[in-house]
């Protein structure tokens, strides 16, 4: 099959490029470099520099015997989203939009999108499985909920089919080193830590230590970016024969405390982390833990890469240098 892969040189899109070629697919790569990187393309694709709030050069990449559509154009930081609704609205809404308008435009029926866990906001019960209240807390949460809601409709009216995946905490790089780009202005947890340990930060803070959690800090479901690109392979390999779009969690079920994923890279790579405890953001909650019972059910998929170890040491492979 031929996959357009619609910010195919960002972090996790470049690791569902690497998944797709090792399956055999044709991959196209549509990106503006706002975050992806030239470093991070592959021999075997071709890549074309373009934005998807640019309606024409959308419209001409997906004219290209496309297949079906992987989207990972967006826009993901929680604090940028809450103070730059505008921008969210823009890139996230409006760009989702064209991406479907597109589609239907040249007749491409098959679509993955890169959705979050952060539609759920703060859980009801754990592990959060599909079913979950969704009562997203950010505004970038609020975009991708709303972005399901569109292809919802477009599956109604047009008859795109979808798989929507919601993730988890990514985190880890690919183990063989063919992905190597640093991510910019990171805001997560292991690249703070990580800059933290080379030397790129003085010292990093930790949001809360009274919790009620096992060491008092956030305890999180962290799922390895290897493991991401293969649920998209399995996803595109679903919906040759779907029968219905559907909806997938990508998790571990598994949580790792913040305190927990310092102790243990300063353990792994002997190097001291330098850390200071710092007041609770509001609207973090203590705990966050996925059930991807169904993934592993529909698509056969679980995650085989997303030990602590390997998503640590993947990590610091290239944060090293």
């Amino acid at each position: 099959m031929h996959i357009l892969v619609i910010g195919g040189a960002g972090y996790i899109g470049s690791h569902a490029v690497k998944a797709l070629l090792k399956a055999g697919h044709r991959v196209s790569v549509f990106d503006n470099l706002s975050t992806g990187l030239e470093v991070n393309y592959f021999k075997d694709a071709a890549y074309t520099v373009g934005d998807i709030l640019d309606y024409p050069s959308l419209q001409k990449a997906m004219s290209q015997d496309v297949d079906a559509v992987i989207h990972l154009a967006a826009k993901k930081a929680v604090g940028e989203s809450m103070e730059n609704p505008e921008k969210y609205a823009l890139n996230n809404i409006a760009g989702a939009i064209n991406v479907l308008n597109a589609m239907s435009a040249c007749g491409v029926k098959r679509l993955v999108f890169s959705s979050s866990a952060a539609v759920y906001g703060e859980p009801v019960y754990l592990p959060m499985d599909e079913k979950h209240p969704l009562n997203p807390m950010s505004f970038y949460g609020f975009t991708k909920y709303d972005m399901e809601k569109y292809f919802d409709w477009y599956d109604r009216l047009k008859g795109i089919k979808y798989v929507s995946l919601r993730y988890f905490n990514a985190v880890g790089y690919d183990e063989d080193g063919d992905v190597r780009g640093l991510e910019k202005n990171p805001q997560n947890l292991l690249p703070i830590v990580m800059e933290t340990a080379n030397g790129t930060r003085e010292k990093m803070k930790i949001f809360g230590n009274d919790y009620p959690t096992r060491d008092g800090t956030c305890i999180r479901d962290y799922i390895h970016v290897t493991d991401l690109g293969s649920a998209h392979a399995a996803a595109i390999e679903y919906l040759k024969t779907a029968p219905e779009s559907q909806i997938f969690n990508l998790g571990t079920s598994e949580g790792i405390s913040v305190l927990e994923m310092v102790n243990k890279t300063e353990e792994l790579i002997g190097r001291k982390i330098n850390f200071e405890f710092a007041p609770r953001r509001p609207g973090d909650p203590a705990v966050i833990t996925a059930s991807a019972e169904k993934a592993g059910k529909i698509l056969g998929w679980k995650a085989e890469h997303s030990t602590i170890e390997n998503i640590i040491l993947s990590t610091w492979q290239v944060y090293k240098r």
